[in-house]
């Protein structure tokens, strides 16, 4: 029980990017500086987290082995993922945008053929390249149906471009961000914990964060008071307390698969608390009857996905051969 309730905390934590996003949009702030702010916000937090784990130096010599793969997906992973959910806050509410997130599950699932899972085997380390889950992405089109039914009523209240800005950005980012994520995983392998990631990821990619910000400089001018106020929240928020929250939820459940499934399902809550939020601080109209039936659907979808994912234990089994027991692989499942 206490995983899951710092899941939930996770999730209302994280919901303050997509809420903030508006805000800052809805007072004339800059998308470019909603991205770049966050970043810039959290490096120090993230630094010292690192720093007390003993960890820091570790960490840099990682980096400095292979820095341009560092710089690469790190880019691709943080500044391609959240510099375009900050740009669609210009044209959609937070929580359509939250919604319309929960893409990336079936993002990941159609990028597993270009990666590979390792397995332990009597032989050695296999190597066996992913392949997309047919069964799975059946329940990932429960959340497509949801995300579906979100648009209409913003298609039907906006034009067809416009809302194309909306939607297109997110879906961009839904696939760069478990591709960013997961190439610095293989980058990494078991030799950096996840903080040392999440920080060292959020370091190299700030030559694209800086190249952002003088773009910024150049078309919007520099952010605001209240804007500047506003990423600092989402930055300690969603970038730092909402990460130590699920990890460690996560942590606590580790070598449960059904248990970790319930944790990562709390994550839909992100939608109806992104709802709630913006009713309350920003006063934004109550979505319809069809948006909160689209809500309802990708929430019941992501449980499903979840417990579908992690019920999907490859299977071993044993044979005598040679007067000695080999474990053969009898069936090799992706999991998100």
């Amino acid at each position: 029980m206490k995983a899951i309730m710092l899941g939930v905390l996770a999730a209302f934590f994280f919901a303050a990017a997509f809420i903030f996003n508006h805000s800052m949009e809805l007072s004339g702030g800059s998308w470019v500086w909603s991205g770049t702010l966050r970043y810039f916000f959290m490096l120090p937090f993230l630094a010292l987290i690192v720093i007390m784990r003993g960890n820091f130096l570790d960490l840099l010599r990682e980096m400095r082995s292979n820095w341009p793969r560092w710089v690469l997906w790190s880019s691709v992973g943080f500044g391609l993922f959240y510099a375009p959910l900050c740009y669609s806050a210009s044209f959609a509410p937070g929580w359509l945008i939250a919604g319309t997130w929960q893409f990336t599950i079936i993002a990941g699932s159609l990028l597993s053929p270009l990666f590979y899972e390792t397995t332990h085997t009597v032989n050695g380390v296999v190597r066996i390249r992913g392949r997309i889950p047919v069964k799975g992405l059946m329940f990932s089109l429960i959340i497509l149906i949801g995300i579906a039914l979100l648009q209409v009523e913003q298609a039907s209240s906006l034009s067809l471009s416009y809302a194309l800005l909306a939607v297109a950005p997110v879906v961009f980012a839904a696939f760069a961000y478990p591709l960013g994520n997961r190439k610095m995983m293989d980058v990494c392998g078991d030799r950096l914990d996840t903080y040392q990631r999440v920080f060292g990821m959020t370091l190299a990619s700030m030559p694209f964060w800086l190249i952002l910000a003088v773009f910024g400089i150049f078309t919007a001018g520099m952010p605001s008071r209240t804007q500047v106020v506003q990423s600092f929240i989402v930055a300690i928020s969603s970038g730092v307390i909402a990460t130590i929250l699920f990890f460690s939820a996560t942590d606590q459940v580790r070598g449960n698969m059904q248990k970790l499934a319930t944790v990562e399902a709390t994550q839909s809550m992100e939608v109806l608390f992104t709802v709630l939020g913006e009713l309350v601080l920003l006063s934004t109209p109550l979505p319809s009857l069809l948006s909160w039936t689209g809500m309802l659907i990708i929430m019941v979808g992501m449980i499903l996905h979840s417990f579908r994912s992690h019920g999907a234990a490859p299977t071993i089994t044993t044979k005598l051969c040679d007067n000695k027991k080999e474990m053969i692989l009898t069936d090799v499942s992706t999991k998100e």
